[in-house]
């Protein structure tokens, strides 16, 4: 058995260590390592409550909107309250247009240019390839980076700036949109819709969002979308294989996305890839396992849980914990949110591969930034200017509340514990603490490590760029993990 060491990671936000145990070739098992701890949850003992508001998002600062509205949601749950619509539709523009931007970086970014390495040089795609997505050179970097920002400009007319913003509450938004805030938002999100529907999928953003079928997507592929950056990614996948890459555990988890005054946008649920069904979500089936994490042992629900690290912990090797849903390990992110939501191009794919895999993953992604706009460009317009855009606070009820929002990456969950308005208990699991967890009491790996898990490396042993495509399929921001 020959021991690999690989870390640190370039391009991704914190920092993370892969340990690979190969032998004749093929990797028989892998753990995920969360080298770095943080504290963000003890920092908020003892705090009063709305002090999460301006703590919290600075936890990260490519999330921060889904940290915020994860406070607002803790808080809104503690003072039993409901949010102006205005202010539930105005905080959906803004959190889209953050998650927007974060797939749009994780594509262009994080994950094309592992394909313009020399690795690949031999294949017939690879000189387009290098030209359009070289870190650092590619011309796509020119195209996609001001697009990004000029979106993010939403941010400075919903909540002053981006990120850590302080606009965001428990009713809604601190600003109100003013009919020419209403026109600028309608045309920056129509720049964005023309820079998406003229580089990435090369069609307009309603064909892609209507694609119901792999067989659907191949004809796109060929026809319709075949000049865009989408199409060239899934050409790559075909050749490479992507869709056999990265198998995950094949459950998938959503605490639903994007509440507005009719519900959620995409919805809470469990989808099963073995059967192709979704189901309820048990919230209070969510448990954290500390075996392996270099954490005291002090509760496994994390209403009740404390982050105290213990580094002469046996068996530990990640600061991350293990958290599970019923002790099983779940995956998360945009292939979760449309699974659950019954997207036919997402259920299609995962039927035809038989569980979650790299190609899916990015598929899943690159559908939301469709998905995402279309709907901000219909909130945007719902928007009734004279109503108002925030709900006065209430009182904070003593006990325990959880809020729950969907970051990016997936699933973020803040857990508190709050008596005469101060902060008792502060537990949060975010998207890469569920899907980059370590192995938990029943030696069960998660889910990256799962997917890691019976790779065939060869000889290439570290530099086996197979290992890239599968990590960075998931969208690590381990700094995020908090604890």
């Amino acid at each position: 058995m020959n021991r690999i060491v690989i870390g640190p990671f370039n391009r991704v936000e914190g920092d993370l260590e892969v340990t690979l145990d190969v032998e004749s070739g093929i990797v028989r098992q892998a753990r995920v390592t969360a080298p770095l701890y943080r504290g963000f949850e003890q920092l908020l003992i003892g705090r009063p409550a709305e002090d999460a508001l301006a703590i919290a998002p600075r936890i990260c600062g490519i999330c921060s909107v889904s940290q915020s509205l994860a406070a607002a949601a803790m808080l809104r749950a503690a003072q039993n309250l409901e949010a102006a619509p205005n202010g539930l539709l105005t905080t959906n523009i803004a959190h889209a247009a953050e998650n927007i931007a974060d797939h749009l970086t994780h594509f262009y970014v994080f994950f094309m240019p592992d394909f313009a390495r020399a690795s690949y040089a031999a294949r017939s795609w690879h000189p387009a390839i290098e030209r359009r997505f070289k870190a650092m050179s590619g011309e796509s970097l020119r195209e996609a980076l001001p697009a990004r920002a000029r979106l993010l400009e939403t941010m400075g007319l919903i909540a002053g700036k981006w990120p850590h913003s302080l606009a965001f509450r428990p009713g809604g938004v601190t600003r109100a949109i003013d009919l020419s805030g209403q026109m600028r938002l309608i045309a920056l999100l129509a720049e964005f819709r023309g820079f998406v529907e003229r580089a990435l999928f090369a069609a307009p953003i309603e064909t892609v969002i209507e694609l119901a079928s792999c067989e659907a997507l191949e004809a796109f592929v060929e026809g319709a979308g075949a000049a865009g950056d989408f199409a060239a990614l899934l050409r790559i996948a075909r050749d490479l294989k992507l869709e056999e890459m990265g198998r995950g555990p094949g459950l998938l988890m959503s605490s639903g996305a994007y509440l507005g005054p009719e519900g959620h946008l995409f919805p809470a649920g469990l989808f099963n890839v073995a059967d192709g069904e979704a189901r309820a979500l048990p919230f209070d089936a969510i448990r954290e396992d500390v075996s392996h994490a270099w954490m005291r042992d002090t509760a496994s629900d994390p209403a009740n849980a404390e982050t105290i690290p213990d580094m002469r912990r046996e068996d530990a090797y990640s600061f991350a914990k293990a958290p599970r849903l019923d002790g099983r390990p779940v995956e998360v992110g945009a292939l979760a949110r449309q699974g659950v939501a019954g997207h036919p191009l997402i259920k299609d794919l995962l039927r035809r591969a038989g569980a979650t895999n790299v190609l899916a993953r990015i598929v899943a992604r690159l559908l939301e930034i469709a998905l995402l706009t279309k709907a901000a460009e219909t909130w945007t317009r719902s928007l009734q200017l004279n109503d108002r855009f925030c709900a006065h606070d209430a009182p904070l009820q003593n006990g325990a509340v959880v809020g729950f929002v969907e970051a990016a990456r997936g699933t973020l969950g803040h857990w508190a514990s709050i008596r005469d308005r101060q902060i008792l208990r502060y537990q949060i699991i975010a998207p890469t603490t569920w899907n980059f967890s370590p192995r938990d009491a029943n030696g069960t790996p998660g889910p990256l490590e799962f997917a890691l898990e019976g790779l065939e490396v060869g000889g290439d042993g570290a530099s086996n760029i197979a290992v890239q495509h599968i990590v960075r399929s998931f969208d690590p921001c381990m700094v995020c993990t908090a604890h």
